[in-house]
């Protein structure tokens, strides 16, 4: 959703009216959070081990079309966004259908099932990184699209609780987080000399909360996009998985280690972490070799190295793509004209 909403706010600076379909997963709660008009289809993703169940997730994917048919028989949008997951499926069916123009938006460093079928029939897939054999005319690169964010150190600091002169460490995994990274992060650095903002996610909290942390380990087990947005405003370094949010941390300039989650679709975040590390600015640890010790050493050398994290830093900013969410946003105008 983090796309879709960076999105849907450059398109909304541009005048126009923004409305969305979606599933009763985050976007429930986060779109009309945001001020937008929010219309449910039933759908669920395909299993690739249970033959039933991706029976019934077909089923009610057929069912979802005709829904969203209707939905946008109802909004008669001048064009269509599909950001890439299970629930624009249907809806890009749908608008193929009423002949309205297909915009695509791609996250990650591979095309998902959903716009694998859709691409050919798009006006334009937008990606966030090149994809081999993903070029020509339909095809632009225009990085991930993310919330616009004044990245305010001191006052993102002030409100965090953190020291202006603390170097500060953000470890984060995803909302349901990483149990590899959250074990490792919790005995490296219980008792580091530096701060730590760890947000573990929903799964692992519980157990977490109940060690004794000391005063300087701030474990958290959710932040909503602005508390995120200060926290990476405020961090030096970030521990973390290697999904979408690797665009998030290279527009704040961050120096990162990367752990990608190793059974992730087509291993995207293997590949993500790569091109970060190629780009030099993140050290990749597969999850395989992530230990406490292993952890702690890599964070320790890159702290103690002020210039490397300099150059890091750099190399971070060099890879970001700022204006991704308007390029995008540009796409769909156009297309609606």
């Amino acid at each position: 959703m983090v796309p879709a909403l960076a999105v849907a706010a450059a398109l909304r600076a541009e005048g126009a009216e923004v409305a969305f379909i979606g599933g009763e997963r985050a976007e429930a709660e986060l779109v009309p959070k945001a001020g937008y008009r929010f219309s449910t289809i039933g759908v669920e993703g395909l299993s690739r081990t249970n033959p039933l169940k991706a029976l019934r997730s077909l089923l009610r994917a057929g069912a979802a079309v005709f829904r969203a048919r209707a939905l946008l028989g109802e909004l008669r949008p001048q064009a269509v966004l599909g950001g890439g997951g299970y629930v624009a499926g249907p809806v890009g069916v749908a608008a193929l259908m009423r002949r309205i123009p297909l915009v695509l938006s791609e996250a990650d460093s591979h095309l998902g099932l959903t716009n694998r079928a859709l691409a050919p029939l798009a006006r334009r897939v937008c990606l966030a990184f090149p994809i081999e054999g993903r070029d020509g005319a339909r095809y632009r690169v225009t990085g991930r699209p993310i919330p616009a964010s004044n990245y305010d150190r001191e006052a993102a600091r002030e409100r965090l609780g953190i020291a202006p002169e603390q170097t500060c460490v953000l470890i984060f995994g995803g909302s349901l987080g990483a149990r590899s990274i959250n074990v490792a992060a919790i005995e490296a650095f219980t008792g580091a000399a530096f701060h730590v903002l760890h947000v573990c996610g929903k799964r692992d909290y519980p157990e977490l909360a109940g060690r004794e942390l000391p005063v300087g380990y701030d474990l958290r087990e959710y932040l909503d996009l602005e508390e995120f947005a200060d926290a990476l405003s405020a961090a030096d370094l970030v521990v973390a998985r290697a999904g979408g949010s690797v665009f998030e941390i290279i527009a704040h300039g961050l120096p990162a280690i990367l752990v990608p989650y190793p059974h992730a679709a087509a291993d995207h975040q293997s590949a993500n972490a790569r091109w970060m590390a190629q780009g030099g600015a993140a050290v990749v640890l597969a999850d395989h070799e992530l230990t406490s010790a292993r952890l702690a050493r890599e964070v320790a050398a890159l702290l103690s190295d002020r210039a490397r994290l300099a150059a890091m830093g750099a190399a971070a900013r060099r890879l970001a793509r700022p204006a991704a969410a308007a390029e995008v946003a540009q796409e769909l105008l156009e297309a609606a004209r």
